[in-house]
């Protein structure tokens, strides 16, 4: 890579005042460019918000290689010993399908006084799964966080382990993850949507996983066929794609991870990269910048 480029990058940044914590850049499984912006360090776990929804979703996609779920399986089939207010054929036909790519059809909006109003009920799930359907699954995209704690629980009941046991068993280790550290709902449920805390190094591991079609080394962590699935576009939003909880970028042909203030994986297969950005930052549009004026060109430089 251009090493002129990526010093240009890293000048725009200080410029810009863009409120980084971290960018890292990876290419062919080589650290090619890594800055931390103090006080933040290489050992500073960041709390990685929505990008934790595409852990959870691996963790899903585990348990289907596993014959443990299918992507058919019926969300209120699998939590069968639950009981939801507003029951209809339409959310009897919600699978995790429906789930994984925002398509629902339950009533949400996203936002800090939903966030609010999950965090002190007694039994998220229960609360995202009472909500009133306003559409057919499968027919609108709505982005909803609490849909992706509700993967984190069938994750437990598919699999007999909360989602942070079976991550360190199934995905942490073998990809060489430690000292992870997840936030729990009120019934100890790690949060499917947010809460994940992971250094950008070990965020930078999902991100090489799925660049390498879910093989680590000599061992097939989560199958081709799911990487293949997640990152393809199954719903669209302003005009990004969504896969199974993986943004999709149509214009560089890139997929990411993307999470509140600006915490970013970002995979472009076609240059065999992978992008980590840390932040404090209102959204994603400066770090797509950087990409698509400094790291891309870096590469054909």
């Amino acid at each position: 890579m251009d090493s002129a480029s990526l010093a240009a990058m890293l000048a725009d940044v200080e410029q810009q005042h863009i409120n980084l914590h971290s960018l890292l850049v990876i290419r062919h499984g080589f650290v090619v460019s890594e800055t931390y912006y103090p006080p933040y360090t290489a050992q500073t776990r960041h709390e990685l918000y929505s990008v934790t929804k595409s852990f959870t979703a691996t963790l899903i996609g585990i348990a289907i290689d596993q014959g443990k779920l299918s992507l058919e399986d019926r969300v209120l089939d699998l939590l069968g010993k639950r009981t939801f207010s507003n029951v209809d054929e339409r959310k009897q036909a919600m699978t995790v399908a429906h789930l994984l790519s925002m398509a629902s059809g339950l009533q949400w909006v996203e936002g800090d006084p939903t966030y609010q109003a999950m965090y002190y009920s007694k039994d998220w799930v229960k609360y995202v799964l009472d909500a009133p359907m306003l559409a057919d699954p499968g027919s609108q995209f709505v982005y909803c966080s609490g849909c992706s704690h509700v993967l984190s629980a069938i994750v437990a009941v598919a699999s007999g382990m909360n989602a942070l046991q079976y991550a360190q068993q199934y995905l942490f280790a073998p990809i060489g993850i430690t000292g992870e550290q997840w936030d729990l709902d009120s019934q100890d449920i790690p949060i499917g949507g947010w809460g994940l805390n992971l250094t950008p190094r070990a965020m930078a591991r999902l991100g090489y996983l799925y660049l390498h079609a879910g093989r680590w080394q000599n061992q097939q962590v989560v199958s081709a066929e799911w990487v293949k699935a997640a990152t393809e576009m199954k719903m669209e939003s302003d005009g990004l794609g969504y896969g199974y909880q993986w943004w999709i970028d149509p214009d560089l042909g890139g997929y990411a991870a993307l999470g509140r203030y600006g915490q970013t994986i970002y995979v472009l297969p076609r240059l065999d990269l992978v992008i980590v950005f840390t932040a404090q930052v209102d959204d994603h549009d400066d770090e797509f910048r950087l990409i698509r004026e400094y790291i891309v060109p870096a590469v054909s430089k």
